[in-house]
């Protein structure tokens, strides 16, 4: 999805095109991980779409899912789709092929469009590869996090190292043979440490010696967050999680960067690194601005910039479709919205353009520089003409200090 255009000011009098991605949340998964908030349903280790322990509450969730399709607004064909989650690769073939064909049959697929599908490496086997690849996906993102099983097993991963590098073995050689046009790696990076365990940053760069050994075109590599719910936060409030320091989790973005650069990775978001032409089209659309189409339990939509999430829990969301109004165009996504986002990318935003659309005076600009002056002079912060952008590694690595200021700025501003 082209970039093109994304920073002009917007016509306040005209709303923006309607979405041409989708994003489709799949909620359940095997266990849940010690650090994910995410809205998804635990079925257990043996649970499975079609025929297996739990697939009756797949079923009846895809049902519902279906039925938030058919009711969304009409749109333009999709160029991107991401089935998310949970474990969307619990789903068999049948039932990925039914996601896809009620998406065509809403709105269409280009020619070429991306469809990517998230799977975890206990949750799939060649033949279950090769049955999404022949149901239309065509870009795979694998949830590994770690090689190390001891680390694996301290975030609460069902998988081990074996499993990891058997999973990742097969979509390489998908994408060899030319059934797979891409696929991405997630690690996370500042996991707890295990006692005796070694030098941080020794141990991060093996781990990602490790996956660049298994070319993936794309990497995720995510800081670990501990969020409000989860085991790692009662783990933390004991005092039982051992977390990197600031400073080591400064080190070690600044260690990911250059091993990945060196490797040839383009550092092109906050946490993503591509190869060249295969950073994700969807993510992109995240951070340019766009709007996108959101379906299932959980999931956050805004198709006309406006947000709108679904209910968490699989009965709220049944009521939520009995009496849901479908959204209208609206005026675009908020100046601080599309501010945060466009920041998270490397080359940041046409902050003029961006000022401009939203109504803002060069005076209130002006100060908006004038709060961000320290992080200009620390080289964090790059304002070159009307562009402003993080720098990299150091600012996209301190981006969260930077967009708290922004958001400060805006809460003063009164908007």
């Amino acid at each position: 999805m082209k970039e093109e255009g994304r920073d002009r000011p917007a016509d306040p009098g005209q709303p923006p095109p309607p979405p041409r991605s989708a994003y489709l949340h799949i909620p359940f998964c095997h266990r849940r991980c010690f650090y994910c908030d995410f809205a998804v349903v635990p079925l257990g280790d043996r649970a499975d779409g079609e025929g297996g322990p739990g697939s009756a509450s797949i079923r009846r969730y895809l049902d519902l899912l279906l039925r938030e399709i058919a009711q969304a607004p009409a749109g333009p064909p999709l160029s991107t789709v991401y089935l998310g989650g949970g474990t969307p690769s619990m789903l068999s073939a049948a039932q990925l092929s039914g996601l896809l064909e009620a998406l065509r049959r809403r709105y269409g697929l280009v020619p070429g469009a991306e469809i990517t599908l998230e799977m975890d490496p206990a949750s799939f086997d060649q033949r279950r590869l090769a049955d999404s690849l022949a149901a239309g996906v065509n870009r795979v993102s694998l949830g590994g996090q770690s090689f190390d099983d001891t680390v694996l097993e301290r975030l609460g991963r069902r998988h081990r190292r074996p499993q990891l590098l058997e999973t990742a073995g097969w979509l390489r050689q998908a994408r060899r043979s030319g059934d797979l046009a891409s696929w991405s790696l997630d690690l996370i990076q500042g996991v707890p440490q295990p006692s005796g365990a070694g030098e941080p940053l020794t141990r991060w760069r093996a781990e990602l010696e490790q996956a660049v050994a298994l070319e993936p075109p794309h990497l995720s590599v995510y800081d670990l967050i501990v969020e409000p719910g989860t085991v790692f936060e009662r783990l933390r409030q004991r005092g039982a999680l051992p977390l990197p320091d600031d400073d080591t989790a400064a080190d070690l973005m600044e260690l990911t960067q250059a091993v990945l650069s060196e490797a040839g990775y383009g550092h092109y978001e906050v946490s993503n690194y591509a190869l060249p032409g295969h950073a994700s089209r969807h993510n992109r659309v995240y951070w340019s601005g766009a709007g996108w189409w959101g379906f299932g339990l959980g999931a956050t939509s805004a198709p006309w910039g406006a947000r709108e999430a679904r209910p968490r829990t699989r009965e709220a969301y049944a009521a939520w479709l009995e009496r849901h109004t479908p959204p209208r165009p609206s005026g675009g996504m908020p100046f601080d919205e599309r501010l945060l986002v466009g920041l998270r990318r490397r080359e940041g935003v046409n902050m003029v353009a961006l000022a401009a659309g939203a109504g803002l005076s060069a005076g209130q600009l002006s100060d908006l520089r004038r709060r961000l002056n320290g992080f200009e002079q620390e080289g964090l912060l790059r304002i070159e003409g009307p562009r402003w952008r993080l720098s990299d590694p150091a600012g996209l690595a301190l981006s969260n200090a930077v967009l708290r200021e922004l958001l400060l700025w805006w809460e003063r501003a009164g908007r």
